[in-house]
């Protein structure tokens, strides 16, 4: 029988375990959301946790699969925005970034069965980086997304047979942004007399922000070291997402090249349920399983005022995600009153299929926790993982064919992940 006392390491390590081993899953997931901190059992307790990942995906046997160009006559076979034939470009690139997800958080009880938390956290992330030496830089060049959220959370305890019920609610504010650029005209080999310097590539920046909001309910046995919640995060309607396309480096310095577009999107909603038990003197079993609505996110259309024109022409971010499903299961051990660990194995469905290269990833962790003092808890976890092999081409959504500009394959890949924290509490 597990002791009431052991989960005071092992919950600590158990936690960061669980965020560190989700941190590269689908969609633009980076940290997700998490509300471990609201169940801690101290009055007042602060966190700051700092999360660093390193995916290593690399593209293979690209093709530039549209080589139209914009120096053609309007209205021949040759017009068009496909940049060009690229086919003479390494057909390989490392496509991801490495990025930091850094979370800080706060948490207090309002009396004997209130407690409630603030956090800031960045959920939403992407950056891909192959550069414009590839034969698919008319697909992309660099994207990123960056996201920022702040949240605050309650719940309302109150005592159930053996153990406690928790009902909670909360909401947050999001601010979400980004860019992407991508060749449209290729002018290598073009003399610069003729092109007076442009490069050829377009640029859409976007920005936007909105609120959610979320409701659960845990139950708790203390004794036993056992916890079960499960939680709805909602969506977050991006209906005021707006910013520009810059094309003065495709076509000059003219002003129409360089206009304001909007459109709309939404990021995901989620639901998750988390199990943790004691099942013998200083071990303690834990998993997770995510549903998060990805599929919501399918091709999102930027448009100017009015509408596109050959001018002024629309743009599209091709996602065609589908759900994003993350599983998690592990154990934790107390070795003394300061050091505690776990290890875990997580499985997340990839977003992509057919169209992009987010498939399948295999992440397998483990996690320390030290406590130096009753007040101090001190965290490190690291993972490292397998993102599995593919290929990308073009697909038909909604009667429109899309990824036809380009094609790739990709092998299993590695991508590796640590973290640090430090709670206070008193």
């Amino acid at each position: 029988m597990a002791q009431g006392g052991m989960k005071k390491g092992i919950l600590a390590v158990v936690a960061g375990m669980l965020v560190v081993s989700a941190a590269h899953a689908g969609g633009l997931e980076r940290s997700g959301y998490n509300i471990d901190l609201l169940f801690d059992p101290s009055d007042y307790a602060a966190e700051a946790t700092a999360m660093y990942v390193n995916p290593q995906r690399e593209l293979k046997n690209v093709k530039d699969t549209d080589t139209t160009t914009g120096l053609a006559p309007v209205g021949s076979p040759a017009f068009g925005s496909g940049g060009g034939n690229l086919n003479n470009r390494p057909n390989s690139v490392e496509d991801t970034e490495s990025y930091w997800a850094p979370r800080i958080g706060v948490k207090a009880a309002l009396g004997d069965s209130i407690d409630c938390m603030a956090d800031y956290s960045q959920p939403w992330g992407a950056h891909t980086n192959p550069g414009q030496n590839w034969a698919g830089a008319n697909n992309n060049i660099e994207t990123k997304v960056e996201s920022d959220n702040y949240a605050a959370t309650c719940s309302y305890k109150w005592d159930m047979g053996p153990g406690i019920v928790r009902v909670i609610g909360g909401a947050f504010y999001q601010e979400v942004g980004g860019f992407k650029e991508r060749l449209v005209q290729d002018f290598s080999g073009v003399p610069p007399i003729l092109t007076g310097g442009l490069s050829g590539v377009g640029r859409l920046d976007l920005d936007g922000d909105g609120w959610g909001w979320r409701t659960g309910v845990a139950y708790e046995i203390p004794e036993y070291a056992m916890r079960a919640s499960l939680v709805y995060n909602s969506a977050v309607d991006l209906d005021n997402l707006a910013g520009t396309i810059d094309l003065r480096d495709v076509r000059g310095p003219a002003p129409v090249n360089f206009y304001g577009v909007s459109g709309s999107a939404s990021m995901p909603d989620s639901l998750e349920l988390k199990v943790q038990s004691g099942i013998a003197p200083g071990w303690l079993a834990f998993g997770s399983v995510k549903w998060t609505d990805w599929s919501q996110l399918q091709v999102l259309e930027f448009c100017p005022a009015g509408g596109g024109s050959v001018a002024q022409p629309c743009t599209t971010l091709d996602l065609l995600y589908r759900d994003g499903w993350t599983v998690t299961g592990g154990i934790g051990h107390k070795f003394n009153d300061q050091w505690s660990g776990a290890v875990s194995v997580t499985w997340d469905r990839g977003t992509s299929h057919g169209y992009g290269s987010q498939t399948d990833t295999w992440t397998f962790g483990t996690g320390v926790s030290y406590a130096p003092t009753q007040n101090v808890e001190l965290r490190l976890a690291g993972v490292v993982g397998i993102m599995t092999s593919g290929s990308s081409g073009p697909v038909t959504f909604d009667g429109q064919v899309i990824g036809d500009d380009v094609s790739y394959d990709f092998d299993n890949d590695f991508v590796g992940a640590i973290s640090t924290s430090l709670k206070v509490k008193f």
